[in-house]
């Protein structure tokens, strides 16, 4: 029997979320084309007939210019300390840049087996992939080079077989019918900062979060009641959010209820409210109140 952890690092967008999505076989991240999207450790648990897997998505390594991106690195380069197996996530259907070179220096350190995963190539040919998976060769020593689809499911098994050839022998870590730790309230806001993100442009998706006011469990009709504030940094943003004549936070909280009542099984009212905070993500307290993780101790 096997049972570890492995934790899925890489430059954003690279598809780390839609891996583990296809992994697990349902929704536990959101996804979107927005960099950054990925603000916290997302934990998935998957049992297979020899053993379980804790797989781990994390926020993608890069170069922060806020408090609230210095925690989302410092907790994605926290993890490398935390796992069995590093899984190097790399869009391969883009050319290698200063964003791969600065995660291939981020973990020269890492004393674990770290397995190249060459996602995306849905969109490219396979003998494009020769240039990139000789540039990683180069540059550091890996368990394996896995070519897969994250979108597809092209390759994953086979990912998935050698995740669990490298992990110790154990008993599982979480019981069988364990998925994730994701607590509601994190879903709740995460799915409204989904559509949030789908349907807005510029700075807006970066300097946007969701918060969860109140949470009201199902009614005598069976209704959960859900109240929840968009935080924006200027003035200037609330208008876009809102829409003219509010179309734009009707369709962002139309698509989230629809996703929250097949989640739930059950009627959602789903309240939304657009907020100011200036400068929120430079603001330690906001941070621990949105929920932006930094490393555990």
């Amino acid at each position: 029997m096997k049972a570890g952890f492995v934790s899925f690092v890489g430059r954003p967008n690279a598809g780390k979320s839609t891996l583990l999505n296809q992994i697990i076989g349902t929704k536990l991240a959101i996804v979107s084309d927005k960099p950054q999207t990925t603000r916290n450790r997302i934990l998935g648990v998957k049992p297979y007939p020899h053993g379980q897997v804790v797989f781990m998505d994390t926020p993608g390594i890069h170069r922060p210019l806020h408090r609230m991106n210095v925690r989302m690195v410092d907790l994605a380069l926290d993890s490398i300390h935390r796992v069995d197996v590093l899984a190097v996530i790399v869009d391969a259907s883009q050319p290698v840049g200063g964003g791969d070179r600065f995660v291939i220096r981020r973990l020269e350190r890492a004393k674990l087996p770290v397995v190249l995963v060459l996602n995306k190539i849905d969109r490219m040919v396979k003998p494009k992939l020769l240039p990139v998976m000789a540039w990683y060769r180069a540059h550091r020593e890996f368990e394996a080079i896995v070519p897969v689809s994250a979108l597809t499911g092209d390759g994953v098994p086979e990912l998935e077989s050698l995740f669990l050839k490298h992990l110790p022998d154990g008993e599982p870590l979480y019981p069988d019918d364990y998925l994730t730790d994701q607590p509601e309230r994190v879903f709740v806001s995460e799915t409204v900062r989904e559509k949030l993100l789908q349907h807005t442009y510029d700075e807006i998706p970066f300097s946007s979060a969701v918060i969860v006011d109140r949470f009201q469990e199902s009614d005598e009709r069976g209704v959960i009641r859900l109240y929840c504030s968009i935080i924006v940094e200027q003035a200037s943003q609330k208008p876009i959010v809102l829409g003219r004549g509010g179309s734009m936070i009707k369709r962002i909280g139309t698509e989230a209820r629809l996703d929250l009542e097949r989640f739930f099984d059950a009627k959602v009212y789903l309240d939304l409210h657009v907020k100011i905070r200036a400068e929120w993500r430079e603001n330690d307290r906001l941070l621990d109140d949105l929920g932006v993780q930094g490393p555990r101790d």
